[in-house]
């Protein structure tokens, strides 16, 4: 009986470091958004917003400060903003075995999406 109560224990333990693990790779993910595709996500956003400019929509200083506001707020937004301006892909997302971060990022944070009409 003590043996099973034994094994039990180091079985659960395995578990907890391995959703450590997992964790810590989740977390890492949302990292590389804000460090490294963040920057890249608010210069598209810029030459987005000067190229477009004209008497409706004037693009000055303020529109682009508050849309790099809204795009970079939450690492989900970074991430939609990323792909809709193909700056990272679904290939890329597969090299660095992020689907699954992705697809996770996208379930707990789904209500910072952006929600277009037919979406």
């Amino acid at each position: 009986m003590l043996e099973v109560l034994a094994s039990l224990a180091v079985l659960s333990i395995i578990w907890m470091i391995y959703q450590i693990i997992r964790a810590k790779k989740f977390n890492h993910f949302k990292d590389v958004l804000v460090t490294d595709i963040k920057p890249e996500v608010i210069k598209a956003i810029k030459v987005e917003l000067e190229t477009s400019r004209c008497d409706s929509f004037p693009n000055n200083d303020s529109h682009i400060d508050a849309t790099i506001y809204f795009w970079t707020q939450y690492p989900i937004r970074i991430l939609q903003a990323a792909l809709e301006r193909d700056i990272i892909d679904q290939k890329w997302l597969e090299k660095t075995g992020n689907v699954r971060h992705s697809k996770h990022l996208m379930h707990i944070q789904q209500h910072h999406l952006l929600h277009r009409n037919g979406e």
